[in-house]
């Protein structure tokens, strides 16, 4: 069901701080233009923690209205709250959203059976769910095991890997029949080549062409041509995350003219040297406008 390269769009500001929805119906339409398969709003490259519950929702329309079912959209709708998870994911379903991103909760650190619980709780309203792991966000990783005990629920479909392992998604996959989409740019191709079917990336807000093709080409078995991108791409791969994520992307893309470089507190702005590098990189992989090349 989820297979492909998905978009973890960002959610652009105006400069007064509010959301620039205008903006995002251009950024959406931009992805779908160039190949991408999937659109995932407010998820942390969508500053989530930043948005209020009304904004929260109007992203996920606004993102479902556009894409108007020409690529999926997997809305984020995790909360460490399973009452507050489970509102927002009904919402989400309600406005024609084809599957919640499900994070684990954060802060609270909840044991394996918490982690079981809640996500069952989720998964109940009917929404395919995909489950996203990323302890160094959360401070929790979903084990094994309960991953195991999770896909036997008819709308548990996939999970998002962001622990940084290549070999945890084969035990994964060994264990239990369940889509793995890679969370991490820099090990997308090596997750393909062990069985993921695709990826949720950042990179692909600035360059979704770049990371379509790559995904395409290793899922369709051209391999030689798949690693030439990802070749191509590594530097790009890292340097959107020398800072903490969304900086450096929201950066790449006001220095393509795509959106304004600006965040809600407690994020703020690429550093000056940071920037630079993220600037070389870009111009290695023609991302730059001409006036900027």
């Amino acid at each position: 069901m989820f297979k492909g390269a998905f978009t973890a769009i960002i959610t652009p500001f105006n400069r007064d701080q509010s959301v620039d929805y205008d903006r995002l119906e251009m950024l959406i339409e931009r992805q779908i233009e160039n190949g991408i398969d999937g659109i995932v709003p407010v998820g942390t490259t969508g500053e989530s923690p930043s948005l209020n519950c009304e904004e929260h929702l109007r992203v996920i329309e606004t993102t479902v209205q556009v894409c108007r079912k020409r690529v999926k959209v997997i809305a984020g709708t995790g909360a460490n709250c399973t009452k507050e998870a489970c509102e927002l994911t009904a919402a989400a379903r309600d406005c024609g959203a084809d599957a919640t991103l499900q994070v684990t909760p954060y802060y609270n650190k909840p044991n394996q059976e918490g982690l079981l619980r809640h996500f069952e709780t989720v998964a109940d309203l009917g929404l395919p769910v995909v489950l996203y792991n990323i302890p160094g966000r959360c401070g929790v990783e979903i084990a094994l095991d309960t991953v195991v005990k999770l896909s036997a629920h008819p709308h548990i479909a996939a999970i998002k890997e962001a622990a940084g392992s290549v070999p945890r998604v084969s035990n994964i996959l060994q264990r239990c029949d369940i889509s793995v989409l890679s969370g991490d740019d820099p090990l997308t191709l090596p997750m393909l080549a062990v069985g993921a079917q695709g990826v949720i990336s950042v990179a692909s807000n600035s360059a979704p062409r770049l990371v379509a093709e790559m995904v395409h080409a290793a899922l369709d078995g051209r391999w030689e041509e798949a690693r030439r991108i990802h070749q191509r791409c590594w530097r790009f791969f890292n340097a959107i995350f020398i800072d903490t994520n969304p900086i450096p992307i929201k950066a790449a893309l006001a220095l393509q003219g795509l959106a304004e470089d600006v965040y809600r507190l407690p994020l703020t702005p690429l550093r000056r040297e940071m920037r630079i590098e993220l600037e070389e990189c870009m111009r290695e992989l023609d991302l730059l406008p001409s006036n900027k090349s």
